[in-house]
């Protein structure tokens, strides 16, 4: 059965209260979500459904899974409802849908770091045969709006570029190094998507996400703002596996969402959007020494163990502040700051965790 979250279910309901959220112009549509067992994609799901609850909106949303059982644990009854359907298949070959679908987020993504040093090749194909799948069954809908969920990764580095990024600016991204196979196919399915509005019309947007963490996020997450969440709650060390000088871009759950839907109903065709919120960009060593000093009280602290190989699969450092004025002249603004996160975050761990233990 779902467990339920008080700080998620505020975050919902913050978002679906939300007046910069054009909800009207969704009323009466179908939403065909990826990656719905991921952060993003769940959330998503999540809000539409909350919406459909508050304004009777009569959205339906498709929701495509690989694993039935991972989005039973995940949505639990919320599968039985009728204007929710799951759909089992892999992405990776083509997806069919009957009836007509206005909206597509595109959500599935290889986002653990692990695998994309383990399996390179599933994780390029998993991006490029899934971004072509997604793009064909849009074009063949006639879909309003196509949002592909990119990433800040696509930017690659910068040794100086002076000023935030800009959705104009593109870094270095090494071709020979294993680990570029996901910025390089970020990039390349950007592209597709834009070849599939230049020659078939498919109204395309692009939203380049900065590290998004929150309330839902999924068991097994291991993502560096889990980690840090987990030694704050069990009071141990935080471990750095690298001098933590790469410069973080964050952004709250419910204000990527919020983000996300201000591209589906405002953003323009062939157009790219950062994601993030520039009041909580900071060092992953600075970060780490923030949850010590002010989300732990100073009970743990910073260790760094830096192995003579990149084993992890980390990205490389990174230098670099997104600017998102682009997203927010749409109307968006990310209001909760990296301190207030991770209370939240960490409040929703510590009461799922109690919930889970009463069962």
């Amino acid at each position: 059965m779902m467990i339920k979250d008080s700080y998620l279910t505020a975050d919902l309901e913050h978002v679906v209260k939300s007046g910069s959220i054009s909800w009207n112009k969704m009323k009466g549509s179908t939403v065909f979500i990826t990656g719905v067992t991921g952060l993003i994609g769940s959330l998503l799901c999540r809000t539409l459904l909350a919406a459909n609850d508050a304004g009777k909106l009569n959205l339906h949303i498709y929701g495509l899974v690989r694993s039935e059982e991972k989005a039973r644990q995940i949505f639990g009854e919320l599968l039985e409802r009728d204007d929710f359907a799951m759909i089992t298949g892999d992405i990776t070959g083509p997806v069919s849908v009957d009836g007509t679908i206005d909206h597509i987020f595109h959500c599935a993504s290889v986002t653990a770091s692990k695998t994309m040093i383990s399996k390179p090749v599933e994780t390029l194909m998993t991006a490029v045969d899934g971004t072509r799948n997604m793009l064909e069954l849009a074009r063949e809908k006639k879909v309003k709006a196509f949002v592909y969920v990119s990433s800040m990764e696509v930017y690659g580095s910068f040794v100086d570029l002076g000023h935030d990024v800009t959705e104009a600016d593109l870094g270095y991204v090494d071709p020979l190094a294993v680990r570029s196979n996901y910025p390089e196919s970020k990039r390349l399915c950007e592209n597709m998507c834009i070849a599939y509005f230049s020659e078939y019309n498919v109204p395309v947007r692009m939203a380049r996400l900065a590290q998004t963490f929150g309330p839902g996020i999924l068991p097994g997450e291991n993502r560096v703002f889990a980690q840090f969440a987990r030694s704050a709650i069990r009071g141990e060390d935080i471990v750095l596996h690298t001098k933590g000088l790469s410069e973080g871009n964050y952004c709250y759950t419910r204000d990527t969402v919020k983000g996300l839907l201000t591209i589906a109903l405002a953003g323009k065709d062939g157009e790219a959007y950062n994601v993030s919120n520039p009041d909580t960009h900071t060092t992953i060593a600075d970060m780490a020494q923030m949850v010590c000093r002010d989300i732990a009280g100073g009970r743990i602290k910073v260790i760094f163990d830096i192995p003579e190989t990149n084993t992890f699969g980390y990205a490389a450092d990174t230098r670099m502040k997104l600017d998102s004025s682009k997203l927010q002249a749409l109307g968006w603004k990310p209001e909760v700051g990296l301190c207030e996160a991770y209370e939240r975050l960490i409040g929703s761990i510590r009461e799922m965790e109690e919930l889970q233990d009463d069962l």
